[in-house]
């Protein structure tokens, strides 16, 4: 009888810590990008950003809903979409409810479905994709879907800014459109030739090309084509290896009109352009770097140096993800109910430390925001990137920008 006795005190016990354990368990999120391979730089600066953020905007903070943490978890895809299928599929496995990923259009289109697909089999274990850095515009237009945020301007959106200053530029004839050879990439070239036929009709595009994207190893043939030309800018939307090897090629060949772009910095790229890149180079984000967004920024960005002084905040969207996914965890009152925290993430206004009002919209799940559209330069840098001297300084920013940018979206909630 007693040793009954003890092992019923014994199993009581168990569930207590067990029930405990479950409460304290912290707020799992699944980071889906490139560890290894050709963008591998980028990926792992792009995470420890986020864990960055996690530390301290939350748990320095006390957590939430009462002091559960936020742990970031990272699941190398090698930006493969069938690879990141399979970490997704890993991540579901392990209990893990929020993903993140940004790098790779082609990624983001093949989880948005998968998620979609998971969510409606399985209710008892819906995740949701927070997508902090891949635009595609379809990705909020015909391939919406509830479960999908994206937290950057999609490729639209920028491109907008982007030609608006393009058409003012009196020096600018002739335009040359290059891209990767995937979603992303077309979407940009489509954009930069219709609004630069309504904008600026006057300009004419002189090339309009895509390579394979993260195989070129020299780009000196794709950069005697855009000297050739006779192009006075150059727009692409490369990223990570091939933004700094097309840059560095074009420049090295002899262009020298503005290069446009979307991902020219950070992750060793600045460093690399240096001297060659100043007043050349020229980059639309979201965000204010220099001059810094708010003294609470500045705060933040030198802490962020203190733990990763060889690393760059040259992401600033990453840190307004974590920021309204912890305000909406808190407002829902729950992080295990994915559905309550997207309700309260959907038309949510949020005051980024970066500069600017964010407005969730709730017809698309598309952030608006700022933007802001900076030079290479090493004057007037308070925050350099890869200490190399240079970084991006803020030129012009066009407020909310897109607002009321239409959206063939038909979002269908469950």
């Amino acid at each position: 009888m007693k040793n009954i006795t003890k092992l019923g005190a014994v199993s009581a016990l168990s569930l207590i810590i067990g029930a405990s354990a479950a409460f304290a368990e912290d707020i799992k999120i699944a980071f889906i990008d490139p560890l290894s391979g050709p963008f591998a730089s980028t990926g792992t600066n792009g995470m420890h950003q986020f864990e960055f953020a996690t530390k301290y905007m939350v748990n320095d903070k006390g957590g939430l809903l009462d002091g559960k943490k936020m742990e970031i978890v990272g699941f190398d895809n090698k930006t493969s979409p069938k690879e990141s299928l399979i970490q997704l599929q890993v991540a579901i496995d392990q209990g893990i409810r929020y993903i993140v990923q940004g790098n790779s259009s082609g990624v983001a289109n093949a989880l948005t479905e998968a998620i979609e697909k998971h969510n409606k089999r399985n209710p008892d274990s819906r995740v949701l994709y927070m997508n902090y850095a891949a635009v595609d515009p379809a990705l909020t237009n015909d391939k919406c879907n509830f479960w999908h945020f994206r937290f950057d301007a999609n490729a639209d959106i920028k491109m907008d800014a982007l030609t608006d200053v393009i058409a003012e530029n009196k020096d600018i004839e002739k335009v040359y459109v290059i891209g990767q050879d995937y979603s992303f990439g077309k979407a940009v070239s489509a954009a930069a030739n219709s609004m630069l036929k309504e904008k600026a009709p006057n300009i004419e595009v002189v090339g309009d090309e895509l390579h394979p994207i993260g195989k070129v190893k020299d780009f000196t043939p794709y950069a005697r084509k855009v000297v050739a030309s006779g192009a006075d800018a150059l727009i692409t939307g490369n990223w990570g290896a091939d933004m700094l090897g097309l840059g560095k090629s074009v420049i090295e060949n002899g262009f020298e009109g503005p290069i446009y772009t979307y991902y020219a910095a950070g992750s060793g790229m600045t460093a690399a352009f240096g001297e060659s890149g100043k007043d050349r180079i020229r980059l639309i984000s979201q965000g204010a770097i220099n001059p810094i967004g708010s003294e609470e920024a500045r705060d933040l960005y030198n802490a962020f140096l203190e733990t990763y002084p060889d690393g760059n905040i040259d992401q600033s969207r990453i840190f307004n993800t974590i920021g309204m996914l912890a305000q909406a965890i808190e407002e829902a009152g729950t992080a295990d109910d994915v559905v309550a925290v997207a309700n309260a993430l959907e038309g949510m206004e949020y005051e980024s430390m970066w500069g600017g009002k964010l407005f969730m919209r709730p017809d698309d799940h598309q952030l608006i925001q700022d933007m802001h559209i900076g030079v290479h330069t090493d004057e007037d840098i308070e925050f350099d990137y890869d200490q190399s001297g240079f970084g991006v300084k803020t030129e012009s920013t066009i407020e909310m920008a897109s607002m009321d940018s239409p959206t063939t979206c038909e979002m269908k909630r469950p």
